[in-house]
């Protein structure tokens, strides 16, 4: 495997977040790390990332808006990252990826495959690449594997998250589509192969809901996992457009009879001006780790956004437990 690590030296843990050191703005048993953020400072915005914990390092592929790209960075604890590494940039030549960003990055074999967003004057539309080492990408289509084409979808389609199913041989994929600010609701589509997509008839399968006001206007940017026999969500909820927080759901099948949890949101932003992520929370990512789930998200302060860490000790995520807003 490409290491990044001797390219910056990764400092210890020291121990570990102790349960002295919690904040609040968060229910569910969900604790931001005091340290926030983990990743961006002097890089500029960050945001939208897909982990894989590979042996004891951490991959974050990132969305790094200076660039334009999408870049990779490496962790021993999941807190402190090496030096960014682009590893796919724009392609103004194919008219539909001048920018790149918003990735999902999974291992099949001894394959990585990355399904990520393209955006081009106006539009959003789903690219599918594949790499041997995670640095270095090939794209497999010259057009986007998945384009706007119904009324929901408007003139956006972003954020893939992406499962491969070995019992139905299939990809699984969640996708955001709407506007291009901020897409509106989350459709789903499955593939035999990554580039060509059947998408379900009765998308979009997760909408706002109106009756909770903290997702009454869109949610979007969803992660998906399989945990004990269920389909865990995790998604962003927008009151408004500006303002967004992070919730969880549950299905069966991952596609129909979406139950929120009821101390949604699990992540919102902070109280006082001066924090890093006082406007807004965006796209959680979230792996099992040492008995303790990790989530990463994005914060927005202004028009700045970087990335910082929660964390919830223990797997049961849907034990109602509440601080009050």
């Amino acid at each position: 495997m490409f290491s990044l690590l001797p390219l910056v030296i990764i400092l210890a843990m020291n121990g570990g977040v102790t349960s002295h050191q919690i904040t609040t703005e968060t229910s569910g048993r969900w604790e931001k790390w005091p340290g926030n953020p983990v990743l961006g400072g002097n890089l500029g915005t960050c945001f939208d990332i897909s982990v894989l914990k590979e042996g004891a390092i951490f991959r974050m592929w990132f969305s790094w808006r200076p660039k334009n790209s999408i870049a990779v960075v490496e962790s021993k604890d999941g807190i402190h990252w090496s030096k960014p590494v682009i590893v796919l940039g724009p392609n103004e030549q194919s008219g539909w990826e001048y920018v790149v960003n918003r990735p999902v990055v999974i291992r099949k074999g001894n394959r990585y495959l990355m399904w990520y967003t393209g955006q081009a004057n106006g539009h959003s539309a789903i690219g599918f690449a594949d790499s041997s080492d995670g640095v270095h990408w090939n794209r497999l289509s010259a057009k986007p594997v998945l384009s706007p084409d119904s009324k929901w979808e408007g003139v956006a389609l972003m954020c893939p998250d992406v499962l491969w199913d070995t019992k139905a041989n299939e990809y699984k994929m969640w996708y955001s589509g709407g506007e291009q600010s901020e897409p509106n609701a989350i459709g789903y589509a499955v593939s035999k192969d990554g580039l060509n997509w059947k998408r379900h008839v009765g998308n979009p399968i997760f909408r706002p809901a109106k009756k909770n006001k903290w997702e009454q206007d869109r949610v979007t940017a969803c992660q998906v996992i399989k945990d004990n026999g269920c389909y865990i969500m995790f998604y962003i909820g927008f009151e408004d457009v500006s303002y967004a927080q992070i919730g969880l759901a549950r299905s069966r099948n991952g596609v129909t009879d979406w139950q929120r949890f009821k101390n949604n949101p699990i992540i919102w932003s902070r109280r006082f001006p001066h924090d890093w992520d006082f406007d807004a929370v965006y796209k959680p990512y979230t792996i099992f780790d040492k008995n303790r789930w990790l989530l990463w998200y994005n914060g927005r302060k202004g028009d700045r956004e970087q990335i910082g860490l929660a964390i919830h000790e223990g797997r049961e995520l849907f034990k109602e437990h509440h601080h009050e807003k």
